[in-house]
């Protein structure tokens, strides 16, 4: 490693700590590195192709406004948690020189992540108008008002079903134990190719949650609704009116997560973070 990126969040006072911590460390060990807030797209996208690592100083959302940036600029990705669950981190902020050091050295092995691309279909016709890249999920969802709306959702041109209820997540392994989980969703492996396809609050169905080969193109178009819009990963929301569809496909370009050797493994954080396995 010659070159190390700092994406924090600059909201959160220990990750201000640990930004100047992790430059400080760079600096004494005479390690190239520069540091910048996550939500700065731009500035990431610009000093990345000199970069070799960008560790992520703060908490999940931290974690996928960086991954923003990486989608668009291939630098594997590493999260040093100092928010609240940091189920995307692979270190706690006591690890800070030791996971440096191991950047360093090479110490480390890195794991694919699949992602998302969400094609926005203005009228569900013709070329999409814009796409965007998701490592978690991408939703289709009702806006502020409490209305359901009615979802017309196909695979490959296929129909599966109509739902009637407040949005619909399609998400990666990774995204399995975010939005999609707290809807009813199974947990996937992270490091596995799959889309789960999760209703949210949907009335009178008997498909809940289905799981969905990489292979596949699934489109969700909104029938009914007072009020949608879909989010990307939670951190990006853009209307949708009766008609729109948003197509989701699996991206051939994976994000690489930095796993540096001796980091716990997923099975290990799964029962740690969220206490969902027994001791």
């Amino acid at each position: 490693m010659t070159r190390l990126g700092f994406a924090f969040n600059p909201t959160i006072a220990n990750a201000l700590l640990l930004r100047d911590r992790a430059v400080a460390w760079c600096a004494e060990h005479d390690v190239p590195a520069w540091a910048a807030p996550s939500g700065e797209i731009e500035t990431l996208v610009a000093q990345l192709p000199m970069t070799d690592a960008l560790v992520v100083l703060g908490g999940d959302g931290t974690f996928l406004r960086a991954a923003r940036a990486v989608a668009a600029v291939d630098v594997p990705l590493l999260g040093i948690n100092s928010g609240t669950v940091g189920f995307l981190s692979k270190a706690e902020p006591d690890a800070l020189p030791d996971v440096l050091q191991a950047l360093i050295a090479g110490d480390y092995t890195l794991e694919p992540r699949m992602t998302l691309e969400a094609r926005l279909l203005p009228d569900g016709l013709g070329e999409s108008a814009e796409s965007h890249v998701a490592l978690n999920e991408a939703a289709v969802v009702r806006g502020s008002q409490a209305r359901v709306v009615r979802l017309e959702v196909s695979i490959d041109g296929s129909h599966l079903a109509t739902y009637i209820c407040d949005g619909l997540v399609v998400a990666t392994p990774t995204g399995s134990t975010g939005y999609s989980f707290s809807a009813g969703g199974p947990i996937l492996d992270p490091t596995s190719r799959n889309m789960v396809v999760t209703t949210i609050a949907a009335y009178l169905t008997a498909i809940r949650s289905i799981v969905v080969s990489p292979d596949h193109r699934v489109l969700v178009r909104v029938v009914e609704a007072y009020d949608s819009q879909v989010s990307i990963d939670g951190r990006e929301d853009f209307p949708l009116k009766v008609g729109d569809a948003v197509e989701i496909v699996a991206r051939d370009r994976p994000i690489r997560f930095v796993q540096p050797r001796g980091a716990p493994p997923f099975w290990e954080l799964l029962r740690r973070k969220a206490m969902l396995l027994p001791s």
